[in-house]
């Protein structure tokens, strides 16, 4: 392992890599800390301190505090995510778009340009939703918004807009430029930014003893146990093997070997829950904006934590499970393309028998997968309200830090090794993920 890091600044292109990655984290880190103009922040502070534990700190999660400052990157990349799951979902119904997700880069610049233009569209409601609903709280009394009014709506929704089509942008250079898939790690670093506060929170906690050792120590237990949880199945494969025939070429012969076809447990990874998620933060997000019973009745069904949320939460990480993987994989070019270079499954039949037979087997190891998927995000978050413990750093975090964590080393990985260079691990690699937002 320390190798592998003293390698990494050896080779100029991947030093260059990294320190471009890190330099644009830096400065969405920076941007977090710039406030809209005409908010009074230690009014805000003290309003977003009393709803830490509810929608909003995990809206202030997801955008690594931002949200909470009210800064200029307040809406996180999420508006990009949740467009790019609109499209994915249209892409299915609408033959057009289906018809554009065929024709390779082309038409995925297509969709692209597509996302970019519904994240615009997306933000300037988001925007002028929350500061609507900003300029009619206070706290103690004291409005958190200087000057309400149409002028401060509309800065607001103009600064707010702009802040997320520039995080957008910094995603896509760092994913072209940079290592890793842009968009999550900026969710990564936003998680991972939270963590010493948590941390130093706990231990202060543990000092005057409002947590005693025992919890200390059991909470520590399950992130240490989710830790592993996750990267087992994040690095979990199914092989299946392949046998490709014989043939001969001229005086060449080509084929007789065996190999096997990988098939991962958890191919949506991350994505999955981050979808997930910013499905499940719709209702409680509108019904904060807008003040309309229905919507609050909603939300009490939706309170985090609660038994409909955790159901609904659960069926929604599995059905993105399913979902992405039916995007990214299909069993018919698979089997197509084994049969066409002379491959084929022991005991199965080439063409349609070995698309079903493949088909199936992921089928179920998607499942165990998304299952798998589900304790890991949800039993932590139980145990945190169980516990009270003052910070909002369960499973779905966990998941997300580890899953982009995996993904980024593979791709560091895979530059060493191409340049002859070690890996991470001595014995067998790091299983990665293409990742497409």
């Amino acid at each position: 392992m320390l190798s592998a890091i003293q390698n990494i600044f050896r080779i100029p292109e991947l030093k260059k890599r990294i320190l471009f990655t890190a330099g644009m984290l830096v400065i969405f880190r920076f941007g977090s800390f710039i406030p809209v103009p005409g908010i009074d922040a230690h009014t805000l502070s003290a309003f977003f301190n009393t709803q830490a534990q509810g929608i909003l700190g995990l809206l202030d999660m997801f955008s690594g505090g931002a949200f909470g400052k009210f800064s200029i990157f307040a809406l996180g990349i999420m508006p990009y995510i949740s467009t790019s799951i609109i499209l994915s979902l249209l892409t299915v119904v609408i033959p057009q778009l289906e018809q554009l997700s065929k024709e390779g880069e082309a038409g995925r610049k297509k969709i692209n340009q597509y996302t970019r233009y519904g994240t615009v569209l997306l933000c300037a409601i988001q925007s002028f939703a929350i500061s609507f609903w900003l300029q009619k709280q206070n706290f103690g009394g004291v409005p958190i918004v200087f000057n309400p009014g149409f002028r401060f709506q509309l800065l607001t929704m103009i600064t707010l807009t702009t802040g997320t089509i520039f995080l957008m942008w910094i995603g896509e250079q760092i994913t072209e430029y940079g290592v890793g898939n842009g968009i999550s790690l900026l969710i990564f670093a936003g998680i991972v930014d939270r963590i010493p506060q948590a941390v130093a929170g706990s231990f202060k906690l543990l000092r005057v003893g409002q947590l005693n050792l025992f919890t200390a120590i059991f909470i520590s237990a399950i992130v240490i146990v989710t830790i592993i949880g996750a990267i087992f199945i994040e690095q979990g494969i199914r092989k299946i093997p392949v046998q490709y025939a014989r043939h001969i070429v001229g005086r060449k012969v080509y084929g007789g070997q065996s190999t096997y076809l990988p098939l991962k447990v958890d191919m949506s990874g991350v994505i999955a829950v981050i979808f997930a998620i910013s499905v499940m933060m719709i209702p409680a997000f509108a019904s904060q904006i807008f003040p309309f019973q229905f919507l609050q009745n909603i939300t009490r069904w939706f309170e985090k934590g609660g038994v409909i949320y955790t159901l609904i939460y659960a069926a929604m990480i599995i059905f993105f499970c399913y979902f992405y993987t039916a995007i990214v994989f299909n069993p018919m070019d698979v089997a197509e393309n084994m049969k066409k270079y002379g491959g084929f499954i022991p005991g199965i039949r080439p063409g349609k028998p070995t698309a079903e037979y493949i088909d199936r087997i992921l089928t179920r190891i998607t499942l165990i997968g998304a299952v798998a998927v589900v304790f890991i995000a949800i039993v932590p978050d139980i145990l945190q309200r169980r516990f009270n413990i003052p910070f909002n750093f369960g499973g779905t975090a966990l998941l997300i830090v580890i899953g982009v964590a995996l993904d980024t080393m593979k791709q560091i990985e895979s530059h060493l090794l191409m340049r002859h260079y070690e890996g991470f691990m001595k014995k067998g690699r790091l299983i990665g993920r293409s990742v497409r937002f």
